[in-house]
């Protein structure tokens, strides 16, 4: 009796390990095996750009098609993380001044003030990227020789952080490093403020989204 116990039971997890990988459903995004928009590049974000593929920007992808296109409630900023200190110049750009080989922690904050009449988006995307690189073979796509640890996320809001107690936000830090060889350079911060969910297969619909391009000037100081 105990034999044929030990036998049945051997039987029945190898027919539940079968059934688990044939009736499995794949969870990842299935345009990294299967590519079906003509133009060639992945639908996936925010790696899809430059990264995964040569799309320049999200909007190879995604609609801008969002309610939060004016400036005045939308908030897209960099601050120094232990000042909390805006890089914003005049002119609308960023410039992050930082000595070589010294590392430099930065907050990403995104996303809109409070606002009764439009609903917020609740998830901001958004990349640091060098332009120049993106149909390149390079791994990184941020500045060459240039050190990042979190060039881009994809983040709910809800993160809480002084001075924006009234607005709608994800803040993220990300630490750069100019190594020996590093210049000064010139990348773009893309990002994207999102609701709803994407159709499968098709990014263009289900998801409302608006896109916005920042110039970001790295310099080292020497």
């Amino acid at each position: 009796m105990k034999t044929k116990a030990i036998i049945l039971t051997a039987i029945l997890i190898v027919i539940v390990t079968i059934n688990q990988f044939i009736g499995t459903e794949n969870y990842y995004h299935h345009e990294f095996c299967e590519n079906k928009n003509s133009n060639g590049v992945a639908y996936a974000y925010p790696p899809g750009v430059g990264i995964l593929s040569t799309a320049k920007n999200c909007l190879v992808c995604h609609a801008n098609n969002g309610q939060w296109k004016d400036d005045d409630k939308t908030i897209i900023d960099i601050l120094d993380k232990d000042t909390k200190k805006s890089f914003k110049q005049s002119d609308g750009t960023f410039l992050i001044e930082t000595k070589r080989n010294e590392l430099k922690t930065v907050l990403t904050v995104i996303g809109r003030k409070k606002d009764n009449d439009i609903p917020s988006p609740y998830r901001n995307a958004w990349l640091y990227i060098d332009p120049t690189t993106i149909e390149t073979n390079a791994l990184s796509k941020f500045a060459p020789n240039w050190e990042v640890n979190l060039q881009m996320s994809c983040r709910l809001v809800g993160d809480k952080l002084m001075g924006y107690e009234n607005a709608d936000i994800t803040s993220l830090p990300m630490t750069i490093r100019p190594m020996e060889n590093a210049k000064d350079a010139e990348i773009v911060l893309q990002a994207m403020l999102t609701k709803g969910e994407s159709v499968k297969g098709n990014a263009q619909e289900g998801m409302s989204g608006n896109y916005f391009e920042k110039k970001v000037k790295l310099k080292i100081i020497e």
